[in-house]
């Protein structure tokens, strides 16, 4: 066995320690290029690597279809689509010698026709500086309109064919327009992106920090989004980094199916005087908010629906939300037929019968009722009652007959709820419900009956009011109110919406007749509410209404009374063809439903009344000649449009144009319809002609547009005449 001297185990102990010594010192540089290259990786080549990840990531996107038109009864455009294009450069596709040899001319061309924020030398440094980093999305511009889109395309490297040659990216992106603006604003509805947010109100973010958003629909365009939005598809697309997607050139793709048109029931005619009278009303009593409906009482089809109220600010008036169909409130005086209609049914009294007024003043348990005006009556009819709205002589009855016990106030309930408010909503979201109390509740009690008798404890909206007038304006038959007539897709009709009978016979005959007598009595009596706006040349029937919003709390001396002011009715009276309610939400320069809301009614009525005399008077001789002499000089439209309507209508006419426009003009009794001619690659001249015809001109000449008003084109941004090459883009005013 050997044995070791010291002197060997000392040196192959060394040697041990020497050995681990520089393992400890690899093990440790290793340690320190880990380190190191983990650095590297993280903040120096993170980006770099991170955008090569995501360009070899390939998905399928999806692609949004068009999205189809809003219209009016007569095709008039409430919300369309138009395309508008954003463009990028993918630096990456064009060889190097290409985009050496073009960059300065690229440079030019941008410069001076695309944005001259930047010189051309700016522009030169930054293609090159985009090309040396390689870019593959560099930004050209956004909101390009489609005659634009054409000459950049012609751009020197953009004309190389295609965006898999040319590297210039296309993404089409369309933009919804509303072109009567504020007309049925918030009726039509609209699209609005938004920021996600979470139930605490922190904004949602999206892994690279983002914020997430999402997409809002109202009104028509959110009760009919499935038919508006079509089916969207899936394209292959590949990530070029920062989630920026560009379509695969190598993969075929399969077109969206384009939304389709639907048709409302709206006239744009009695819809803008619906809302103008409104609005000026609104102003002019300093309200806060106010709504209008226009109704056909024979096919419950809705003509006009308004809603107008103060901004955020209280600057503006603006649509802001559909009062008309979602805000339930108190109906108030308008109510009282109802209570009427409950009494007549159940023949506890008729018109004739007799009330004790008291002087307008009674009292019920500890609750003292007034009149809204002194009038000083003792006993009066019943009718006299309806027609000054005396609010003691209608509780007065109602408790009388209801106020027993259980057993009638039940039965009043149930009359109030047999007429089917429920029935009365458009299908759209948020639509407010109907309320009617009953005994069951805590806070009945003796008071509830003579209050619910005249309007109050009871909700109902706008909308579910005015379609129980239309019902009695239509001999007790109940139509489903809608506003909507048609699908169509690319102009043809796919489906027609008839209208919809709730009820044959809501109450009875007996009942409909008294109904009528006493709401023709508010307007044309001696001492009705609303005869300011009785009028010789033909009847209204309706009832005014006014209501304390705050009558809980008006008791305090701190608090000053709100009111709601409103008018409700039917013309003509004694054929009805429209009905219509107008309410007013706590004016502040009177009150009264008589003085505040009945006159926006008679302007509507007045407007109305005069399309009645259009519309169902028979077509003789004088009747094509009134309306031959109401047809204003220099109409412009398309050719085959007017020999249709002449032709149906049977007015004579000549057809004088050589072209498929025409230029009409009265001669005596005749319509000349004479040529206009629409020269190719100028600027045309669209005075005179309806909004379709002009967006058909103009995008055809590959013009984009941009609309303000509503009516017949009054100017244009851009004068006829001038090549379309120089137009990018033009304003129409309508008036």
């Amino acid at each position: 066995m050997l044995k070791l001297t010291p002197l060997k185990i000392k040196e192959l102990k060394n040697a041990i320690l020497w050995r681990v010594y520089v393992v400890m010192m690899l093990t440790i540089l290793v340690a320190f290029l880990i380190v190191l290259k983990i650095g590297k990786v993280q903040y120096v080549d993170g980006d770099a690597l991170k955008a090569k990840a995501d360009s070899i990531y390939i998905a399928l996107r999806p692609i949004e279809a068009p999205r189809g038109n809003i219209l009016t009864e007569d095709g008039g455009l409430l919300a369309t689509s138009i395309p508008y294009f954003k463009l990028h450069f993918d630096t990456r596709v064009v060889p190097k010698d290409t985009f050496m040899k073009y960059v300065d001319t690229l440079a030019f061309c941008l410069a001076k026709y695309v944005d001259n924020e930047y010189t051309i030398g700016a522009y030169r440094a930054r293609l090159k500086a985009a090309r040396e980093a390689g870019n593959r999305y560099f930004p050209i511009r956004n909101n390009v309109g489609f005659l634009e889109l054409e000459r950049i395309k012609k751009f020197p490297l953009f004309n190389k064919g295609g965006q898999y040659k040319s590297g210039l990216i296309v993404d089409k992106i369309s933009k919804r327009q509303y072109p009567f603006r504020m007309l049925a604003h918030r009726t039509v509805g609209y699209i609005r992106p938004y920021t996600k947010q979470t139930s605490k109100g922190e904004i949602i973010k999206d892994v690279y920090g983002r914020p997430v958003m999402d997409t809002m629909r109202v009104g028509l365009e959110e009760a009919y989004d499935d038919i508006l939005s079509g089916e969207q598809t899936l394209k292959p697309m590949k990530c070029i980094g920062s989630n920026i997607w560009v379509p695969l050139s190598n993969m075929a793709e399969i077109d969206p199916q384009a939304g389709k048109d639907i048709v409302t029931t709206l006239d744009v005619n009695i819809q803008d005087v619906t809302e103008s009278a409104l609005l000026k009303t609104l102003q002019t009593n300093q309200a806060d908010h106010g709504c209008a409906i226009v109704m056909e009482v024979a096919t419950g089809e809705i003509k006009a629906i308004a809603n107008i109220g103060f901004n955020k600010d209280r600057t503006n008036y603006w649509e802001t939300k559909n009062y008309a169909i979602a805000e339930a409130s108190e109906p108030g005086s308008t109510f009282k037929l109802v209570t009427m209609m409950a009494l007549f049914e159940h023949g506890f009294v008729m018109p004739h019968d007799s009330v004790n007024l008291n002087k307008g003043k009674a009292s019920f348990y500890d609750e003292q009722m007034e009149d809204a005006s002194y009038h000083n009556l003792m006993n009066t009819s019943v009718g006299k009652a309806f027609e000054i709205s005396s609010n003691v002589g209608i509780a007065k009855l109602a408790n009388k007959f209801y106020n027993k016990n259980k057993k009638t106030q039940y039965k009043y309930i149930e009359f109030i709820r047999n007429l089917k408010f429920e029935q009365s909503k458009l299908g759209f979201a948020g639509e407010g419900s109907s309320f009617i109390k009953d005994p069951k509740y805590k806070d009945w009690s003796g008071i509830s009956i003579p209050w619910m008798a005249i309007g109050y404890e009871s909700y109902m909206t706008p909308l579910q009011i005015l379609n129980l007038y239309n019902t009695i304006g239509n001999n007790g038959q109940m139509m489903r109110p809608h506003i909507v007539k048609e699908i169509r897709s690319f102009g043809k009709t796919e489906k027609r919406f008839k209208p919809e009978i709730v009820d044959r016979k809501l109450v009875s005959t007996k009942t409909i007749d008294l109904s009528k007598q006493l709401l023709e009595r508010v307007v044309a009596g001696k001492n009705g509410t609303a005869k300011n706006i009785n009028t010789a040349h033909y009847t209204i029937a309706g009832k005014t209404g006014t209501s304390v919003i705050n009558y809980i709390e008006h008791n305090s001396k701190d608090v000053v009374k709100q009111y709601r002011a409103s008018f409700v009715g039917y013309f003509p009276a004694e054929n009805p063809v429209y009905s219509c309610i107008v309410v007013v939400t706590n004016p502040r320069h009177g009150f009264y439903g008589g003085r505040v809301a009945a006159p926006v009614f008679k302007k509507i009525a007045d407007k109305c009344y005069s399309k009645i005399i259009d519309a169902h008077l028979p077509i003789n001789d004088s009747a094509r000649v009134y309306v031959a002499e109401k047809m204003p000089n220099f109409q412009i439209g398309y050719k085959s449009d007017y020999t249709t309507l002449m032709q149906a209508l049977k007015m004579p006419y000549k057809n004088k144009s050589k072209t498929p426009w025409a230029v009409s003009r009265i001669k005596n009794d005749t319509i000349l319809l004479l040529t206009k001619n629409i020269k190719e690659k100028v600027v045309p001249n669209v005075l005179g002609m309806g909004l379709r015809d002009a967006l058909f001109l103009l995008e055809n000449h590959k013009i984009r547009v941009k609309v303000e008003g509503a009516g017949k084109v009054k100017s244009q941004s851009v004068q006829p005449g001038r090549s379309v090459n120089d137009t990018h883009s033009i304003t129409i005013m309508l008036g």
